[in-house]
């Protein structure tokens, strides 16, 4: 395990260089990993360790379209699929990456096949912390670990094909066969990490929950959709407000924060943009952080994880959850986004001009390239 430097604090962390796939190939060989799900995190984890060497099955429902997909991505059922049952009697490491709610509602068939000696493995803190709530209870004699990747299976699947890897952050929370520091790094970079941090899982989840309600995606949506207002209601065209709300920041400014920091991201840019940026940033910060604080003591008091797992088992959660997409989807901004994306260079299909195609073929044609990666 190396120490780096992380803003003036040393960390742990695991690399590729110090426990290279090799060695992880070694620690799993005798290993079955069944992967419960393949839905937001099944696909990208199971592919990744199936191409990396490692004896993966998944374990699905039979005849639903998860059971074709991973059908389609090349699990032969009674060899690499199998339902859900079978598959948890036959797995040695148990990735339970359902989702929360799927989590709770299955628990009780989990539970009576985690035999002596296996390792429950999540890639979410949120059943063990919760576990008031959810009831997860791992027993004793079981090793129970997370890596959690940071960003979407879809994400892990795509940079695992170019080469590349997601950092990861991993937490045990029992080492009943005192092998489990081994297992779950061996599983971190088997799955694709880049590299793997050190947490908990209380740790994890209140970071995860506080992220994913602010800055990875609701506060994100919420300033978007507040620049974009402004600018519209001060008579700025649908396309010049989504370019200088969204489409500038996710094509030209976040790839250079993401390459080399803000600061190099600020060294590229105009000095008058620099100027903004500077004196603006901080009012920012001050206006957001009390809204960051509240979200955090939801987190961390269960407001939060009662409020999704009393929402997400409802029978109707589909459908409500349909509603609620379909308002930002047929909001202007986002409809003015699908034209924007479909006028890149790379998404041209012809010479024609995009008025030529209505923004639902448009829409129809960003839909199916996005399902055919990963």
């Amino acid at each position: 395990m190396a120490k780096l430097n992380f803003g003036g604090v040393e960390e742990n962390v695991v690399t590729r260089d110090e426990f290279p796939l090799s060695k992880a190939q070694e620690v799993l060989k005798n290993e079955t990993v069944a992967v419960i799900g393949y839905g937001v995190q099944g696909p990208g984890q199971a592919l990744n360790q199936k191409d990396n060497g490692i004896n993966v099955i998944v374990g699905q429902r039979k005849n639903s379209k998860t059971w074709d997909k991973a059908i389609a991505d090349g699990f032969v059922p009674g060899e690499t699929l199998f339902e859900i049952e079978e598959a948890l009697q036959r797995g040695t490491i148990i990735c339970y990456l359902l989702s929360d709610a799927a989590q709770i509602a299955l628990w009780p068939t989990v539970q009576k096949h985690l035999t002596p000696g296996k390792a429950l493995y999540f890639s979410h803190g949120f059943g063990i912390t919760f576990n008031e709530q959810t009831g997860i209870v791992p027993p004793k004699d079981v090793d129970v670990f997370l890596v959690a990747p940071k960003g979407s299976g879809t994400s892990l699947r795509r940079m695992f094909l170019q080469g590349r890897g997601l950092n990861s952050s991993y937490a045990i929370f029992q080492d009943a066969t005192g092998k489990a520091k081994e297992r779950v790094v061996a599983l971190g970079i088997a799955v694709g990490s880049g590299y793997l941090f050190e947490t908990d899982f209380k740790k994890e989840v209140y970071s995860d929950l506080t992220g994913e309600r602010g800055t990875l995606m609701g506060a994100i949506q919420g300033i978007f959709a507040a620049q974009y207002q402004v600018l519209r209601d001060k008579g700025h065209s649908p396309s010049e407000a989504f370019n200088e709300t969204v489409e500038e920041l996710t094509q030209s400014l976040m790839p250079l924060v993401a390459e080399n920091g803000m600061d190099w991201m600020y060294a590229n840019c105009s000095t008058t943009a620099q100027r903004g940026a500077l004196d603006w940033w901080k009012k920012f910060r001050d206006a957001t952080a009390p809204v960051f604080r509240e979200l955090y003591e939801s987190v961390a008091t269960g407001k939060e994880s009662q409020r999704s797992i009393d929402s997400n088992s409802k029978t109707d959660y589909r459908e409500k959850l349909e509603e609620e997409l379909k308002e930002l989807r047929e909001s202007e901004m986002w409809q003015a986004g699908r034209t924007v994306r479909s006028l890149r260079p790379e998404n041209q299909q012809s010479e024609a001009p995009a008025t030529d195609v209505s923004t639902k073929e448009l829409f129809l044609q960003q839909t199916k390239k996005t399902e055919s990666v990963g």
